[in-house]
């Protein structure tokens, strides 16, 4: 048996272990389109979440400990109170361990509280028995739009006798020292609403609430309602629920989208610049990234059709086109400290292929002509910049990656050069919707020049795969040999599909960055399901994404992608929960926008389905559904806008589709 074989029969053998032990999560999902993890005695077990709203975000740490009982600590973010020095990280941060909790006695006892269930939709919601028949209800959220973050608790007499409730007025207050804000002085504030003694008669319920608040010193305090804040979150989640629905008969990965398209959606901050989508994860807020918003979430944005994503994206296009220049110097990786800063620490990471793919990809999907008009400039003057880094063997240069350096990436990378190529694809269609046709023209025979380029310069043997070396001096494999299949580059697809998923790559934490190391990124694995999927790996691809998806979803840290292990101990990154979600319209879907009114499409049918769709979708200024089903020996595809037939046809399940929408 050849190595190459040796490695494959390996695989498959630690991935039928991943996919048995994926098989008893710890979380269930529930009807309502929730999911649920039912407590029980044990080992202690805690994990954390993100939660974020546009003036806020909260990092909520819940569980039980080892004596059972219930732990909930929460860490607030407030990117608009900026600290000094006002870098990328200068957010006000408090945490909170629950003493801030007012005390509550049922008949004179305290409550000891003993979880019994977590349920999470974008909301925390916990269960608990106490030690006095009282059972107690917590509901953790946002506001969607004030600097506040609420705990609403119910209390419910489950004796067969009236039970008198005492409930503390506590209330803390923090200052922050003046010379350490950008606004001088911070207030920090918890309150207790609803607070008193009662008598419940059994089965009767009370709630009351308590309210984090952050605020500049010169400020007053302002009311909030817990109930209409929890109203309101609820509206928005159910808002995301009805547009870009997946409908398979996976109901983990339905679940699993619909959780991405949350996390991918609330991460928006109404700072000082306008919106802001963030990654997160107690570190980045009021500032954005080339990879994280230009390449990431922006191109996802006009498919869901939130209002707050679309208008973050075209902010963050404007706020990084004031920083072209004529001399030709980098765009910065980051505009941070809302807008008023940035950062380019690691020079330039490959920062103008990201946003000029991005702002194509966008612009197009967006579908709007005077939009287009006004990315358009960026995305030349980028495609500009990219051609003045070219090298005698035409391949572009850059000083690193999105990595910033933690692993090597060369003079020149894959990365860079396969964005590169993706963004003179999509700048070529979207100049041919502007009607520049010698722009187009041009853009076109700069991406066949450049994939030549990348054939002959990257595609190499490694580690016994005929794939791609990620840069000169490349010896091992790296989880970025995937781009090249994301972008329709398939000279080596069979090898680099196999490289990706063999054990040198494949983890059960999903894709290494580097074989042999132990650091993985989900963004990375996240771009391999794309382009594993977008390549025709689909029976394949589809158990490795589902084993992922019931990992994240359902498994010991939920209900999100995360960033990246060790670093950051997986945090909710809200960018990679797009990139999540793209794995299903660019992946399985195989949508690419071509103008401002068409697109590409290769749907992948599982071949254990019968059928999927994907409803409401936003993008091109429509209301679109999707419906592939199985006809004998072909797939009916159907597309329609706003209830009307676009169109609707047999089709082999090979060749591509182009669809083109008319008003």
């Amino acid at each position: 048996m050849n190595i190459l074989k040796r490695c494959l029969a390996i695989g498959c053998w630690l991935a039928s272990i991943q996919f048995a032990l994926a098989q008893t999560p710890r979380w269930g999902l529930v009807s309502d389109g929730g999911i649920r993890w039912t407590a029980a005695p044990g080992p202690a077990h805690t994990d954390h979440l993100e939660m974020s709203g546009l003036q806020l975000s909260a990092i909520i740490t819940y569980g039980q400990n080892e004596q059972q009982e219930l732990l909930l600590k929460k860490q607030l973010v407030f990117p608009m109170l900026r600290t000094i020095p006002n870098n990328t990280h200068a957010s006000l941060k408090t945490d909170f361990d629950g003493s801030e909790l007012p005390p509550v006695k049922a008949d004179g006892v305290p409550l000891k509280m003993i979880p019994a269930d977590c349920y999470l939709k974008g909301l925390l919601q916990v269960h608990s028995r106490t030690n006095t028949g009282v059972t107690v209800t917590d509901i953790l959220f946002p506001s969607t739009d004030k600097a506040g973050f609420i705990q609403l608790r119910e209390l419910t007499n489950n004796n067969n006798r009236p039970c008198r409730i005492e409930i503390d007025s506590l209330q803390t207050t923090r200052h922050t020292a003046a010379d350490k804000g950008v606004y001088g002085e911070y207030i920090i504030e918890s309150r207790a609403s609803g607070h008193g003694s009662f008598i419940l008669a059994p089965g009767e319920k009370h709630s009351f609430a308590v309210i984090y608040t952050a605020r500049k010193a010169n400020e007053l305090p302002r009311y909030i309602s817990p109930e209409y804040e929890l109203a309101k979150r609820t509206a928005f989640i159910h808002q995301l629920t009805q547009s870009l629905v997946l409908e398979t008969p996976n109901d983990t990965l339905n679940r699993g989208f619909a959780f991405a398209k949350i996390r991918a959606a609330e991460s928006i901050y109404d700072t000082r610049g306008g919106l802001m989508h963030g990654p997160g994860g107690g570190a980045y807020y009021a500032a954005i990234w080339a990879n994280d918003q230009a390449e990431y979430a922006n191109p996802f944005f006009p498919f869901l059709g939130n209002l707050n994503g679309n208008e973050s994206a075209v902010n963050s296009f404007r706020l990084f086109a004031g920083y072209m220049n004529d001399a030709y110097k980098p765009i910065p990786s980051s505009i941070i400290a809302e807008g008023d800063g940035y950062w380019n620490g690691a020079g330039d990471r490959g920062d103008q292929a990201m946003i000029a793919y991005g702002a194509s990809r966008f612009a197009l999907a967006a579908g709007d002509t005077a939009l287009a008009r006004q990315l358009y400039p960026l995305i030349n003057w980028c495609l500009e910049y990219l051609e003045r880094h070219k090298t005698a063997d035409g391949i572009i240069t850059s000083d690193a990656d999105e990595l910033e350096g933690r692993f090597p990436a060369g003079k020149a990378n894959l990365s860079t050069n396969a964005l590169a190529y993706g963004a003179y694809q999509s700048a070529a269609s979207l100049a041919t919707a502007l009607g520049s046709k010698d722009t187009a023209a041009l853009y076109h025979q700069r991406a066949q020049q450049l994939s030549k380029a990348i054939e002959q310069f990257f595609g190499h043997n490694v580690q016994g795969f005929d794939t791609y070396r990620y840069y000169e001096e490349n010896t091992v494999l790296r989880s970025w040999i995937c781009l090249p299949l994301v972008m329709g580059i398939n000279e080596r697809k069979d090898a680099t599909m196999k490289a990706l998923l063999s054990p040198y790559l494949w983890t059960h934490n999903g894709i290494l960055t580097a074989a042999g190391d132990h650091t993985f990124w989900d963004r990375s694995t996240l771009y391999a399901f794309r382009g594993l999927f977008f390549a025709g790996a689909t029976d394949t691809t589809l158990k490795y994404l589902a084993y992922y998806t019931r990992q994240r979803l359902l498994g010991e840290h939920v209900p999100y992608p995360v960033e990246a292990w060790p670093e950051g101990d997986q945090r909710h990154l809200s960018a990679e929960s797009a990139l999540y979600c793209r794995v299903i319209t660019e992946g399985l879907f195989g949508i690419v926008p071509t103008g401002l009114r068409s697109f590409d499409m290769c749907p992948r049918l599982p071949a254990a389905w019968n059928n999927m769709a994907l409803r409401h979708i936003r993008a091109f200024e429509a209301d679109m559904d999707i419906v592939v089903k199985r006809a004998g020996k072909q797939l009916k595809v159907t597309v329609t806008n706003k209830g009307k037939v676009v169109t609707e046809k047999n089709w082999d399940g090979k060749s591509t589709l182009n669809i083109v929408l008319r008003d």
